[in-house]
């Protein structure tokens, strides 16, 4: 017979899952009830008000996805694109091809362009491509957190109003972690995720979209065929489960009965955005800001090196070379082995030259940056790397200081 699961509580320094605040597993354990009984409709009602103070939007459609944040980027990206539109995606990282993969599965005609790995994009680069390319969507990666790079958007959702294109903005590494104004930058379309800043386990999105993405999703509804035997359209969304004209009928006042909703979940993003709401949203991205300042502080102290734009850093998820003559998975190893500490690699082309170190949501705590530094340089030492020893938990404690 197989033993009960135990796994003993980790210090988690990745870019995502991060540690679980408490208070949301605690709301996770509230009993099971169905999911169209008043007190659940209430709190799904809820979570949509929650969800809009969040983002710093009015979209009346801010609602929750069951699936990882990808599921939301999919069920957005597949309910703007139909055959041959006109798609681009800028690609800064890893996370960008997803979303050009994605546009392209919808069957859209993607354009593309890359930075080198560690940049981000100039506005006038966008808007030269834009010009030249003249897309129905762009959709780019807010954080890529492959590169611990940050994008501005500002310019970007301007010039797009302006010209009748949609912004379909991936903000998985930066909500409530970074500044993000979904009306004021003029963005169409968000999709987040529950396991990074709102520090709630993986397994939901947050998705918000405005009027103009409501009268596409008007236009290709279909309901299924066992609620809706005279339900037609030709141009319906490819996926039924990510189909955002059924998702948002469920959430809305006809609560339609498109899947059966993950309650503990529900009950875990509930707590997660009252959280974030309790400690004020500016004041949590202050928080990640302080604590990453912190760390890199301390890095750099230690003689490593930050990789990319020192102009354009995520203040949630940083990378770091690795030393040279160091082996990248023997040091993640024994922070796990001997600090009960995680890191992470680095993919694709960074797979085995950084290390990705986040701060995100419950994790991002002073206590787990100086535990951070103290065993990385412990480690490192012992290995031998080219580091300076002894100054990067004082470099650290003096950022918090200033």
């Amino acid at each position: 017979m197989k033993k009960q699961a135990f796994i003993e509580h980790r210090t988690i320094m990745t870019p995502g899952p991060a540690e679980v605040d408490p208070r949301i597993l605690q709301a996770m354990t509230n009993p099971i009830i169905g999911q169209f009984e008043p007190e659940f409709l209430a709190l799904m009602d809820e979570v949509m008000e929650m969800g809009r103070d969040v983002l710093k939007t009015q979209n009346r459609w801010t609602y929750l996805i069951n699936g990882t944040s990808r599921a939301g980027i999919e069920a957005l990206l597949s309910a703007v694109i139909e055959p041959d539109d006109r798609v681009y995606v800028p690609i800064f990282g890893r996370f960008g091809h997803l979303m050009a993969e994605i546009a392209k599965r919808a069957k859209g005609n993607v354009h593309t362009t890359d930075k080198p790995l560690g940049s981000i994009y100039t506005f006038r680069e966008l808007q030269k491509e834009i010009d030249s390319f003249h897309p129905k969507v762009v959709a780019i990666v807010h954080g890529e957190s492959s590169t611990g790079m940050m994008q501005p958007l500002e310019e970007l959702g301007e010039y797009c109003r302006k010209e009748g294109i949609l912004l379909i903005v991936d903000a998985v590494a930066t909500l409530a972690g970074a500044p993000f104004e979904t009306d004021a930058w003029k963005i169409d379309g968000i999709a987040a995720g529950s396991q990074k800043c709102l520090a709630a386990p993986a397994g939901m999105a947050l998705v918000s979209y405005n009027e103009r993405i409501e009268t596409l999703i008007a236009q290709r509804r279909k309901i299924e065929q066992g609620l809706d035997p005279k339900s037609a359209n030709p141009r319906m969304m490819p996926s039924n489960y990510l189909d955002l004209s059924q998702l948002q009928e469920y959430w809305g006042k006809e609560r339609l009965n498109h899947h059966t909703e993950a309650t503990s979940m529900l009950y875990a993003m509930h707590e997660a955005l009252r959280l974030t709401l309790e400690e004020g949203v500016n004041e949590r991205i202050k928080r990640h800001a302080t604590n990453m300042n912190a760390i890199i502080a301390g890095l750099e102290a230690m003689n490593l090196t930050v990789f990319g734009d020192k102009d354009n850093l995520l203040p949630t998820i940083v990378c770091v070379e690795v030393p040279e003559n160091v082996e990248l998975h023997k040091i993640r190893r024994e922070l796990v082995e001997e600090f009960s500490l995680e890191i992470a690699p680095g993919f694709g082309a960074l797979k085995d030259k950084v290390w990705r170190i986040g701060a995100l949501g419950y994790s991002s705590r002073k206590r787990n940056v100086l535990a951070l530094l103290t065993a990385l340089e412990t480690v490192l030492q012992r290995h031998h790397a080219n580091i300076i020893t002894g100054q990067a938990v004082p470099e650290a404690m003096k950022s918090y200081r200033h």
